[in-house]
C-alpha cells in the first residue's frame, strides 16, 4: 500500500529546507518525480518514488534535531554565502552531521540564540509571523528614553509595511556614558524590527542580543558555542506553538511562559 505526502513535506522532514522555501522550490520547476517536473501540490511515497531537487536524489528522511546555538556578530543567518562570510552553519560542522538550517533570521550585526533543526513543521511554527511566537532581545541603544519616547515606543511603528507592536518594553540600567539598556519582547520576527523602534524614536541600537525563543533561554551559553535541545524544551516550544497558533486564530496572541534557565550543556565550535 501506497503511502503518499505531499512532497513539500517530504522535502522539509529530510532536512533539505523549511516548507515554505520546499514550495518555493517546487513551484521554480526544479523538483521531479521519476522523472516528471512536480507541481505545487503534488504528493509522492518516499518508499517507492524517486524524488530529485535540482537534479539530486531527494535523501531519505533523518532523525529530527533540535539545536541551540549563540551567533555572535558578524556571522550570517544562512546556509551559505556568496560574499563567503561566516555563516551559522560553519559554526555547528561537522559537529552536526544532521542537514539542520536555521529557524527564522538574526541580522549579521546582532547576537543570541538561534534554533536550528530539520523539523520543518516546528520550523513554520517558530519561524512565521502569523503565529506571534515571542522574542526577547536586550538592546543597547544611544542615550536614554525620556517618557513621552517610551510611550511612542510602546505605541510601535510601520516597518515594512506592517505595525509592529512591541509585547513588552522595560529599561534595563543607563550606563556610566548616558546610554542605556533596554529589553523588549515582540512577536513578529521582523528583520530589524528591534533596531527600527528604537531608531523611530531617536536612539539608535548599538548593540542588540536576542535572549529568549519563545520558552527556549540559556544565560550561559557563550557566543559560537550550541547545544541540542532537551526533550523538555522541545515538548515547551511545540507546546508554546500550538498554544499560539490556537490563540491567533481567535483574535490575537499572546507570548508563551518561560522555560527553564540554561538546560543542557553547550558546546564551542573548535577551531581549526
Amino acid at each position: 500500500m501506497m503511502t503518499q505526502e505531499r512532497i513539500q513535506k517530504l522535502m522539509s522532514r529530510a532536512g533539505l529546507c523549511s516548507r515554505r522555501e520546499a514550495e518555493r522550490i517546487i513551484s521554480e520547476g526544479r523538483v521531479t518525480v521519476n522523472g516528471v517536473v512536480a507541481k505545487l501540490g503534488s504528493s509522492a511515497d518516499p518508499a517507492t518514488d524517486h524524488i530529485k531537487v535540482d537534479g539530486k536524489m531527494l535523501r531519505r528522511e533523518e532523525p529530527l534535531r533540535y539545536v541551540l546555538l549563540y551567533k555572535p556578530r558578524q556571522v550570517m543567518t544562512t546556509c551559505d554565502d556568496p560574499e563567503e562570510r561566516t555563516t551559522v552553519m560553519d559554526l555547528i560542522t561537522p559537529e552536526i552531521r544532521e542537514r539542520v538550517y536555521p529557524v527564522g533570521r538574526l541580522d549579521y550585526h546582532s547576537e543570541g540564540l538561534i534554533l536550528m533543526s530539520n523539523d520543518g513543521d516546528l520550523a513554520t511554527r517558530v519561524a512565521h509571523p502569523r503565529y506571534g511566537l515571542v522574542r526577547e532581545y536586550l538592546a543597547k541603544v544611544r542615550g536614554n528614553l525620556s517618557d513621552s519616547e517610551l510611550t511612542r515606543l510602546r505605541r510601535g511603528a510601520h516597518v515594512d509595511g506592517k505595525k509592529v507592536v512591541p509585547k513588552s518594553v522595560r529599561r534595563e540600567r543607563v550606563t556610566h556614558d548616558g546610554n542605556s539598556w533596554w529589553r523588549i519582547e515582540v512577536t513578529e520576527g521582523r528583520t530589524h524590527e528591534v533596531r527600527e523602534l528604537f531608531f523611530r524614536v531617536g536612539h539608535p541600537v548599538q548593540r542588540l542580543r536576542r535572549t529568549a525563543i519563545g520558552p527556549l533561554r540559556d544565560d550561559h551559553i557563550q557566543p559560537g558555542q550550541f547545544r541540542d535541545l532537551t526533550r523538555t524544551e522541545v515538548e515547551r516550544l511545540k507546546k508554546a506553538t500550538r498554544k499560539v497558533a490556537s490563540k491567533s486564530s481567535d483574535r490575537g496572541a499572546r507570548g508563551p511562559g518561560r522555560g527553564r534557565r540554561g538546560e543542557g550543556r553547550a558546546t564551542a565550535k573548535r577551531k581549526s
